[in-house]
């Protein structure tokens, strides 16, 4: 029997992963607050929690796992966004759900069991914080709900540090009605224009911490196996998790795994907008880059390391892909996944080791243990393919290329002498509809395969060139 072992945030080594119940195990995922696009750091964790969902499933069978990501709907970016915009926080909402289902999906993320909206369980966390409020963790002060982080010893376990350690190194938000400065909200106050649910405490909204230990309770009981995330959201999203979660029901253990994965950097800078490397799920897909690229460079990383999105990384998983693809192309696949690439997923979601494994299984021409093996990384699937029939360029089309960057070159200095510039465009045009840019400049010309390169296009240049070459008949 295969050992699966995780680094766990919580004891801050690898462990053995010993399921409650090994009939039902049960994991939950911080899913998006939707308001906007995901971008490339959203999709690093779905992926993350997707090889596990599928490897706990390989290793138990489908119907005893239970996965749960949620949707934050009731959020201030959400409000503010709708002031912005002038739009029902219900349609923006909506489409915004829509938009991370379906570009979650095109990088070819198996959907969860359950995909609980936060709006939908208003009275699990009204019911949870009555329930801290009667156990001594929680105080209602000038229409707010607030947990008192004093109440609770083990505050700051997760993240490893003290409150006082909190306080003085974090921007925390003062407020007179606050007992402490770390106290955080459970439930604030709605004005008529703000979304609000009616209260014991007046009419008002849910803070951001308690959506998520309600849905996880509802759906997967007091005590469950794995809790997952960015580590951006290690503190105070998940460290207040515990807390209120642990205080609310003391005899429960809340999750006893946790996994966090590591931030994403592009171009080996971190992803901002002030620096324009700040890329959306639908951007790179819209660029041309096949869903399937996304999820292999995101993979060729371990989870707990930073993992760096580069172009140069994007042309190698394709050109690797479209090669594997190729060998699998009429093979029918294996009734499991080979053992040994089981294990060393299992060793902690070596994503990057079974990538390693998956070349060699290629290299030594093992094409049937290939395509399954790759499908435990959700690689090589039926839903992910077709695109490499319409790929960027590969060694043979890189030689095309050359060949008509020559006969464009020696038509721009044909051109130039007779101020006849009708063949340069012409053929400028061509490249740009075949999904190649064109740059010139003194030091010469060069022709760069966008995402979107069809080499089909391509042959018709060539053909075309070959044709008005060719001597008369």
């Amino acid at each position: 029997m295969v050992t699966l072992r995780l680094h766990n945030t919580r004891t801050r080594k690898k462990e053995e992963f010993v399921p409650l119940d090994p009939g039902n195990i049960r994991m939950y995922l911080c899913g998006p607050t939707v308001y906007d696009r995901a971008h490339l750091g959203n999709a690093r964790n779905v992926i993350v929690f997707d090889v596990l969902f599928r490897l706990l499933r390989q290793l138990h069978g489908p119907k005893h796992v239970t996965y749960v990501r949620n949707f934050t709907d009731v959020d201030d970016k959400i409000n503010a966004r709708a002031a912005e915009t002038g739009r029902p926080i219900a349609e923006i909402t909506a489409e915004t759900t829509q938009w991370y289902l379906d570009d979650m999906a095109a990088l070819g993320n198996l959907e969860p069991t359950h995909m609980p909206r936060a709006t939908a369980y208003i009275a699990q966390m009204i019911a949870m914080i009555e329930r801290l409020i009667e156990k001594g963790h929680a105080y209602a002060a000038a229409g707010h709900v607030l947990f008192d982080v004093r109440s609770y010893p083990e505050y700051g376990r997760l993240s490893g540090r003290s409150v006082d350690d909190m306080i003085a190194g974090a921007r925390v938000e003062v407020a007179p009605y606050k007992r402490d400065p770390m106290d955080f909200v459970l439930w604030k106050p709605s004005d008529a224009r703000l979304p609000g649910w009616e209260s014991p405490w007046g009419r008002g909204r849910p803070g951001w911490h308690i959506e998520c230990s309600a849905m996880s309770h509802a759906l997967l009981g007091p005590s469950f196996d794995i809790h997952g995330g960015g580590n951006d959201l290690l503190f105070p999203h998940h460290e207040n998790e515990v807390a209120q979660s642990c205080c609310a029901y003391p005899d429960a253990d809340f999750a006893r795994y946790w996994l966090h994965n590591e931030m994403l950097l592009v171009e080996g800078k971190k992803m901002s907008k002030s620096l324009g490397n700040f890329f959306t799920v639908r951007d790179l897909l819209d660029q041309g880059w096949p869903g399937e690229v996304i999820r292999f460079v995101m993979l060729s990383t371990h989870y707990r390391k930073p993992m760096d999105w580069t172009e140069e990384k994007a042309r190698a998983a394709q050109a690797t892909l479209k090669k594997w693809r190729s060998l699998c192309s009429d093979v029918t696949p294996a009734s499991a996944p080979l053992e040994h690439i089981v294990e060393t997923l299992s060793e902690d979601l070596n994503t990057a080791g079974v990538i390693a494994e998956l070349h060699q299984l290629a290299h030594a021409g093992d094409v049937t243990n290939l395509l399954t093996s790759a499908r435990l990384l959700g690689l090589l699937t039926e839903g992910l393919g077709g695109w490499e029939a319409h790929s960027r360029a590969d060694g043979a089309e890189q030689s095309r290329l050359l060949e008509i960057r020559d006969w464009l070159g020696a038509a721009r200095v044909a051109a130039m002498s007779s101020k006849d510039f009708s063949e340069v465009d012409r053929l400028k045009t061509e490249l740009l509809a075949s999904g190649v840019d064109v740059r010139m400049s003194r030091e010469g010309i060069e022709l760069l395969p966008r995402p979107d390169f069809d080499s089909r296009r391509l042959w018709a240049i060539e053909r075309r060139r070959d044709w008005e070459r060719a001597p008369d008949a």
